[in-house]
């Protein structure tokens, strides 16, 4: 009897050991983006006419930006957007690609890379 709770005792102490070590080596899955490119696409459609042509601004756009600026709270989310806006300026002109790098700053955000094909979206 005494040996059989000798082992209860020593699996139990072993249980309690790998329960506190175990934890800090299994990283969490990274959260999957919530904000799809067809998202970006659609909060900001009321910039086109400024990135591909210039001129004033629309206040709509400056809401649809901020709007997305808030909504990335995630890195996961962050990068989508990073991404589709690499994605879209790969294939713009200059001057389009000229325009949307000044979109943020004209907006009032202040974002962490320069919005241009070259962007590394996993910095």
């Amino acid at each position: 009897m005494a040996i059989i709770f000798g082992l209860f005792k020593a699996t139990c102490l072993v249980l309690i050991a790998a329960a506190a070590v175990l934890p800090p080596l299994i990283e969490a899955a990274p959260a999957a983006p919530k904000i799809s490119c067809g998202t970006v696409t659609s909060t900001l459609a009321p910039c086109f006419e400024y990135v591909l042509g210039g001129g004033q601004v629309p206040v709509n756009c400056c809401a649809g930006v901020k709007s997305l600026y808030k909504a990335a709270s995630t890195t996961a989310d962050r990068r989508n957007v990073c991404t589709c806006l690499k994605s879209v300026t790969s294939s713009a002109s200059p001057t389009a690609v000229k325009n949307a790098k000044a979109l943020p700053g004209k907006c009032g955000v202040s974002l962490p890379y320069i919005i241009s094909p070259e962007i590394d979206c996993n910095k």
